[in-house]
């Protein structure tokens, strides 16, 4: 019953709802970009590239500039699958794509304890450590998944199995933009998200338990 509710619970997230609104979108770009040549592994690469863009102008202290930069960012992701869909997945880029995805992440936290390291710095260093700490929860589960071959992923078949959670991708677009709108909430914002990735990776501790134990 308890793995019910979280599942039930991480279906109903913002991440979950987000994906299917765009997803549409999402599929057309990716099929055009497919046709174009481009392949998955580059798209990948330029979202990263752009992620990095926006820790610089976050840096620099153009904050609706690194709020754009993390949308198109975040858009390259989202595009990747579908390319990849397209031209066939390799083990390869479903890799690159996690850890570029991991390095984004924790470049936009640093990001602001550089440009306000008094007031921002703590804050950034707690939101990292709970980005590791819920990142290792999630890859751990996934090899996990892979070695017991689960084939029930909430979020269908990926390049490894996606568990759901409170903290997820969209969430943290969420948190991340409106940090750029509102510099000076970055502090509170980071804390609170913080504590949202440590229940998601005890809540899929708990999840590991009860399929796994």
């Amino acid at each position: 019953e308890g793995f019910g509710i979280r599942t039930w619970i991480g279906a109903i997230m913002l991440d979950g709802v987000a994906r299917k609104a765009i997803e549409p979108v999402l599929d057309r770009i990716g099929k055009a970009l497919a046709r174009a040549g481009i392949t998955a592994n580059a798209v990948s690469v330029t979202g990263f590239l752009i992620g990095l863009a926006a820790a610089v102008a976050i840096i620099s202290g153009w904050y609706y500039s690194g709020a754009a930069l993390i949308l198109l960012s975040r858009l390259c992701d989202g595009l990747d699958g579908v390319v990849a869909r397209q031209t066939g997945a390799t083990d390869f880029g479903g890799y690159l794509d996690i850890v570029l995805d991991f390095a984004f992440y924790g470049m936009i936290p640093v990001a602001f304890a550089i440009v306000y390291p008094d007031g921002n710095a703590l804050a950034a260093a707690v939101l990292v450590l709970s980005f590791y700490v819920n990142g290792a929860s999630f890859l751990a589960f996934a090899i996990l998944a892979e070695k017991r071959k689960l084939d029930d992923a909430p979020r269908g078949k990926k390049s490894i199995f996606f568990t759901t959670g409170l903290a997820e991708a969209t969430e943290t677009l969420a948190v991340f933009l409106l940090a750029c709108v509102k510099p000076d909430w970055f502090p509170a914002l980071a804390y609170g998200f913080a504590a949202i990735c440590i229940w998601t990776a005890g809540n899929r501790i708990l999840e590991a338990k009860s399929r796994f134990g």
